[in-house]
């Protein structure tokens, strides 16, 4: 059974930008590389799991969100790591209703594991919200980092201030 990494994109693979969805605008966070690089090496596979309410606020569409993640997938591939996949939710509540694959939702995390037949108590969650967190924890992933400067109670195993805590 594989272990995952799972990574929240905005904020923790990529710098926040609002509703990013441009390759122009993509900034790799300080960091990423070096730790998809050390948890690939233990034998982990890299998922990212995301937001994308743009979709439904109609900022951008799913072919723009398909677009970047497509070129995502090979920039990093470029740079010697391998995102095995993106899962992403398109909804918003106020917009859609409620959906499965929201986070704090598990839904994302719950697909990734049927998919790939993954072991959720070994893998590992980096988020930058408590809503990642609370996904991650309800769909069973044994360790989940919070990555942030200002939060200081958290579910989390464990809070970093900084991607390069964890090399």
């Amino acid at each position: 059974m594989p272990k995952a990494l799972f990574l929240d994109r905005d904020g923790v693979v990529n710098v926040e930008k609002n509703y990013l969805h441009k390759i122009d605008d993509f900034e790799l966070m300080d960091g990423i590389l070096d730790v998809c690089r050390f948890y690939e090496s233990q034998g982990y596979v890299i998922i990212i799991v995301t937001n994308q309410s743009g979709i439904s606020r109609g900022l951008y569409t799913q072919e723009d969100f398909k677009h970047l993640s497509d070129w995502m997938v090979e920039h990093f591939k470029s740079l010697g790591v391998t995102i095995t996949r993106i899962y992403h939710c398109p909804h918003h509540e106020s917009i859609d209703g409620r959906c499965d694959c929201r986070k704090p939702e598990p839904g994302m995390f719950l697909d990734a594991q049927k998919d790939y037949d993954l072991d959720m108590k070994n893998s590992v969650m980096i988020g930058d919200n408590e809503r990642d967190i609370e996904a991650a924890i309800r769909a069973g992933v044994g360790t989940n980092i919070l990555l942030s400067r200002d939060v200081i109670l958290s579910s989390a195993n464990q809070i970093i201030g900084s991607l390069k805590e964890l090399l």
